[in-house]
This record gives C-alpha cells, structure tokens and sequence, in this order.
C-alpha cells in the first residue's frame, strides 16, 4: 500500500508542516514564549496605531513611519503564527499548495518591507539629529507616503517569482515540510528538479534588497553617531546615544535570523535541523514584540498618552 506523502505527484494539493523537526514532543511548551510573544506583538502594535490615530498631536514622519511598521509587523507575524500554534495546539499539519504559497509570498513580502521601513526610519533619525530645523521641510507627508509606496512596490514585486518559482517545480518524492511554515527554499527543496534558478533569485534578494537596506542603515547610523559625539555635553549624548543602540539592537533582531535562515538552507546541511527552524521563527516574533517597545513605549509623546489613558481610567 503507498504512502500519501511519498507517492508520485506533480502538484500536491496539500503540503505537511512538520513544525519544529526534533522537538516534537516539547511543541507545548515551546508555544508558551511563541504564544507569549505573539500576544504581546498584537497588543502593543494595535496599541501603537490606535494611539497614533486618536491623538491629533501625535503627526510626523516618525509616527507615520511607526504606524507603517506595526502594520507590517502584524501582517508578518499574523501570518504565521497562527497556523504554528495549531501545529503545537492541535497537531493541525495540513496546508493546502495554494495556501502554502500565499503564506510564502506573504512573509517574505512583508519581512523585506519591514527591511525597507527600518531603513526609511533611520534615515528619518539621521535626518532630525544631525538637521533638525530641516526635518519638516524634508520630510513631508507627501514624501513620506512616496517613501512608503516605494517601499511597497519594491517587496510586492520582487518577492512575486518566489511563488510563481515554487508552483512550476515538481514534487514527486514527499510533500513533508520539516518547518512550521511555507519558508521559500523549505519548499522548494522538496522538488524533484533543479532549483538552482529558485536558489539564486533568492540569494539576489537577500543581497539587492536587505544587503542595501542594511548598507543604508549603517551608513544612517554612523553618521548619527558622529553627530552624537559633538554634542556639548556628556548627559546629551549617552540619553541620544542609548536610543540609538536600542533601535539597533531591534533592527539586528530582524536581520540576523533572515540572514542565517536565508543561507544556512542553501549551505548549512551540517546545522541541525531545529536550530535553523528555531532561529528562522525568531524573525518572525522577536522584532514584531520589540518594535512597540522600543519604537513606542521609549518615544516620549506615545508614552505620555499611554500614561493618559491610564490614569484617566483610574480616576
């Protein structure tokens, strides 16, 4: 009798999410932190974007930068985890091919716009530290909403052959995903053909896209910091120079685990299997739980209110 999952087919109608390869038995415990983070990414992103919209003073290029954000990051996150946590929860494996592929172009669409956001914010800090009376002037509305179309378009398109790549291979040995979700090269792996144009296109992405974004932040940031080490005095510049270090650490949060997630499938066969699926999540939770932190909580307007609200129920 033959096995479903290792039948001959050229299209699987559904593919098996295997979850965390290894560690199946520890999937509920494992869930605690993902559920954990997950909530506490939906609560201060929602957070974020209701403050922002109900209060009239809160305007500028960086909250309009911060709303884009926590849009993305909701989209990012929302489209994976649930789905992990039912693998953990329920042992729900399936997902359809065209699901499968829908969720592909979806995390890798909105992590290279979160890349590009991240790059449009610190080139926005660049911009009101070291030319403050220029800020306004530069950075406009209108050129903000530029900003973020192209932003938009550039991940949109981009990231389009990735599914379009992944449908004309066929599968003919297994329609196991060792993998939580439909990552790019997870999937693509499993085609019985070369792959080779599907591997290379994605390793342009990573170095066109995230490599310039990443380019750009450190050129943003050096410049920062040069900027901070002529101000007058000491209290100044480590207030402005902790800012700085926690937003990077927030940004090297998304791209260390997209970056050896990305090239340990195509080359780190002796990496165990769960650890690049574990790293490969952190991307996924870790910066969309942080951003409201650190981009949120630590900006003094949107903590204000915060503190408004709160105390306003109080009394």
């Amino acid at each position: 009798m033959s096995d479903s999952n290792t039948t001959d087919f050229s299209n699987p109608s559904t593919f098996i999410l295997l979850g965390i390869p290894g560690l199946e038995a520890a999937h509920i415990w494992i869930s605690i932190p993902f559920c954990a983070m997950y909530a506490i990414a939906l609560l201060g992103n929602f957070t974020i974007l209701l403050i922002v919209k109900t209060e009239p003073s809160l305007q500028g290029s960086m909250f309009n930068f911060l709303c884009m954000l926590a849009v993305t990051d909701l989209v990012m996150s929302t489209s994976t985890v649930p789905k992990m946590l039912s693998i953990f929860w329920f042992n729900s494996r399936e997902i359809s091919f065209s699901a499968c592929l829908t969720q592909m172009y979806f995390i890798h669409c909105f992590s290279t716009m979160e890349s590009g956001i991240l790059m449009a914010m610190a080139f926005d800090r660049y911009v009101a530290i070291c030319n403050p009376l220029r800020h306004s002037t530069i950075l406009t509305n209108s050129v903000v909403a530029k900003i973020g179309l192209a932003v938009l378009l550039r991940s949109a398109i981009l990231t389009l052959p990735y599914p379009f790549l992944a449908r004309r291979w066929p599968y003919c040995r297994t329609n196991i995903i060792p993998h939580f979700y439909c990552e790019h090269m997870a999937v693509v792996n499993l085609a019985c053909a070369d792959i080779r144009i599907s591997s290379y296109y994605g390793l342009f992405n990573l170095f066109s896209e995230i490599g310039m974004d990443v380019f750009f932040i450190a050129v943003s940031y050096t410049l920062i910091l040069r900027a901070i080490f002529r101000l007058p005095t000491k209290d100044a510049r480590l207030k402005t120079f902790g800012t700085c270090i926690s937003h990077l650490c927030a940004i090297s949060a998304l791209y260390i685990p997209i970056l050896f997630s990305s090239l340990t499938q195509r080359f780190g066969q002796n990496v165990p299997l769960h650890l690049r699926v574990l790293i490969a999540s952190m991307y996924l939770l870790v910066p969309p739980m942080l951003h409201p932190i650190n981009y949120g909580v630590r900006t003094k307007q949107i903590r204000g209110r915060l503190l408004q609200l709160f105390t306003h129920k109080e009394t």
